[in-house]
């Protein structure tokens, strides 16, 4: 059995998606999203940046075939020759007292000083990552490349190293991360070994890009497993089946107090009531309400729901969507503001900043911390006086925050999305996220096919009128 560094990366990141890259029927996986292929194309933009600045001298293996033999062999070969920065290698150990080899195909071999079968040198490994900062994962495989290259050129692991965005480089601890790195192999092994199916685990941001995500979703809804329940973290959820509670509707029957001893009181209340919500399909008041009434109960004359489209790859907020409400006459009217170009965000901020200023005493309704931080970030790039900005902040109120501290939906998720299709609205473009408008938007910059604008200002004034949508219902329920 091949042990790769990306079946290592899966394991690392979901048991469960390495099993099913190994074992699964590929007829269930998803396509891959575009948003996916966007995030592939940017690590390759990245890595060819990362080798134009501190490795152009890079030479590439030069096999004699096709086969991960072949590849390694002519890695070794370069190796043999001290070349001083190899790109594209390939790692391959095999034992013959083992079942498995382990396979690795770091982005970089950098040569170094130092003894090793080849000479007077040796090499270390250097992979690239499009993430920010060092993640478990990344140190694992750096450490697994360090592993095999220790035993290929007879040397000690050497110590890897990781450049990350904005091509920054860190080096793994070996001493911390080397244990961790066999006890990672030995669990991993043992699992495809028996092929032992890892449980089903449901988590939003860990899940939604993967491909196996509406097969384990399916499977998940048919257990009513618990995973669906907000709230419910791995930790957590060890703990309510060591306690018997296994299903929605035996934690939505279980005794608070009981549960409380194990996860405290006020989490297990969470826990029950949520579970509760979900079998009885009904919103619940939740049983700490702040004191204070909160401002969502009010309607106003004239209220403006905000939403915002960002293309974080570029830092940039390329869409500012506010739909103006005037409760007097009925009206409702969607201002797109959409910077065609990326040079047109401060021309965005400026037409955005006239029409909430024409509206002084309108409140701002919006679904998250984001706008605020949006508000403030394009205040401060672009000079706005700071006494302005706080004035229209302190207009802002976030339904999510009122959410969470007033009441219990009965769905999985506590997105925007989730709230208002369980309250009966629906977007014009079934399926369609935020992530897909990031691509759309790469797409116009590429193509200027005006129809993708057209569907991400469609998107954008949908965002805004399911939060218009939430805080009716709101004012309703709260009232």
């Amino acid at each position: 059995m091949l042990i790769t560094d990306i079946l290592l990366l899966d394991y690392k990141r979901c048991s469960r998606r390495s099993f099913l890259n190994m074992y699964g029927d590929v007829t269930q996986r998803n396509p891959e999203r575009d948003f996916l292929l966007k995030l592939r194309h940017e690590n390759q933009l990245h890595v060819a940046s990362v080798l134009e600045t501190f490795y152009p001298d890079y030479q590439k293996p030069n096999p004699t075939g096709p086969s991960w033999r072949e590849k390694a062999d002519a890695t070794e070969t370069l190796m043999k020759q001290g070349v001083n920065c190899i790109y594209q290698g390939t790692l391959l150990l095999s034992e013959t007292d083992s079942p498995y080899d382990y396979l690795g195909k770091p982005h970089l071999l950098i040569k170094q000083p130092g003894q090793s079968k080849f000479g007077d040198w040796s090499y270390y490994p250097i992979s690239i990552h499009l993430g920010r900062r060092p993640k478990p994962e990344y140190k694992i495989v750096a450490t697994f490349y360090a592993y095999l290259l220790g035993i290929i050129q007879d040397t000690p692991a050497p110590t890897p190293m990781m450049v990350l965005r904005p091509q920054k480089h860190y080096e793994v601890d070996l001493i911390q991360w080397l244990p961790r790195l066999q006890s990672t192999l030995e669990e991993c092994v043992t699992m495809l070994g028996k092929e032992q199916e890892p449980e089903v685990f449901i988590s939003r941001q860990r899940c939604n890009l993967c491909n196996w995500y509406d097969h384990c979703y399916a499977i998940a809804q048919s257990q009513q497993h618990l995973s669906l329940v907000p709230g419910v973290t791995p930790s957590r959820y060890q703990s309510l089946q060591e306690m018997g509670l296994i299903t929605v509707e035996l934690l939505a029957e279980a005794s608070p107090s009981s549960m409380g001893e194990v996860m405290g009181k006020e989490i297990a209340t969470q826990l029950q009531q949520q579970a509760q919500a979900i079998v009885e399909n009904r919103a619940i008041h939740r049983t700490r309400i702040p004191r204070h009434r909160p401002e969502i109960l009010f309607n106003h004359p004239v209220e403006l729901y905000f939403d915002i489209e960002a293309e974080p790859e570029r830092n940039l907020d390329y869409l500012l969507g506010v739909v103006v409400v005037n409760r007097v006459t009925q009206e409702q009217i969607f201002y797109p503001f959409l910077a065609e170009t990326p040079e047109d965000e401060e021309k965005v901020w400026q037409e955005f900043l006239h029409l909430v200023n024409t509206y002084e005493n309108a409140p701002i309704f919006h679904f998250s911390e984001y706008e605020v931080e949006t508000i403030k970030r394009l205040g401060n790039l672009y000079q706005t006086p700071p006494k302005q900005i706080e004035g229209l902040t302190s207009r802002f109120i976030d339904l999510h925050r009122c959410v969470i501290t007033c009441v219990i939906f009965p769905v999985e998720s506590y997105s925007l999305k989730s709230l208002a299709n369980w309250l009966g609205f629906h977007w014009r473009d079934p399926g369609m996220g935020g992530d897909q408008c990031v691509c759309w938007y790469d797409q116009w910059l590429k193509t200027g096919d005006r129809t993708f604008l057209a569907s991400i200002l469609r998107y954008n004034e949908d965002d805004c009128l399911a939060t218009l949508h939430l805080k009716n219902w709101l004012v309703d329920f709260l009232g």
